[in-house]
């Protein structure tokens, strides 16, 4: 099976895992002579706090960096912005799990813990990173180092991102834990 040019980079709240992903991403648009897209999975939460960070989050990005702002179907925005020729940042899969299980128009989440979409959304995820043919740089956070949470819908949440990221990781030619802003390999396939 051919391997994408695939890194993934992992890390808790606050460990520097987007800023070390965009500047992987600047550094191989610059060797390249790429452009990079990022692909925001974001969605406006309505609190002051979530909004400032998606502002500083879009005030670090380089100006001339393309944004796509992806909905619950991720597969298709990478699959629609890979064209071999630029390098696709996805930040982050945390979020985009999130709204897939919690869709917005859902308020007390009982739609979003039945919802089998979300095995079918991870599939094509999945597939569209196996596809790719240009450099591509995913974030996400390592969520399952603490206790087993309470409720039903947080633990799935939790399950449900961890074998997430096993798959994205066992697609991966390089795989980053982020550490107090520290960067540790945990897998690397070689040099690009």
């Amino acid at each position: 099976m051919r391997h994408p040019d695939l890194t993934f980079v992992l890390g808790g709240a606050r460990s520097g895992k987007s800023r070390h992903a965009e500047q992987l991403a600047q550094t191989q648009a610059s060797r390249l002579g790429l452009p990079v897209t990022y692909i925001a999975t974001a969605r406006d939460a309505g609190d002051a706090e979530f909004a400032a960070r998606i502002a500083h989050h879009r005030a670090r990005r380089p100006a001339q960096w393309g944004l796509v702002e992806a909905g619950a179907d991720l597969a298709e925005a990478i699959a629609g912005t890979d064209d071999g020729r630029t390098c696709i940042l996805v930040d982050c899969l945390t979020l985009w799990l999130a709204n897939v299980i919690c869709p917005a128009n859902d308020e007390d989440g009982r739609e979003g813990l039945q919802n089998d979409d979300c095995a079918a959304r991870m599939d094509a995820l999945e597939t569209a990173l196996s596809r790719v043919r240009g450099p591509v740089i995913v974030v996400s956070n390592e969520i399952g180092m603490g206790v087993v949470p309470m409720g039903a819908m947080t633990r799935r949440y939790v399950d449900e991102l961890g074998r997430l990221n096993q798959r994205v990781a066992a697609l991966a030619r390089e795989v980053t834990l982020m550490v107090a802003g520290l960067p540790m390999t945990v897998k690397s396939e070689g040099t690009r």
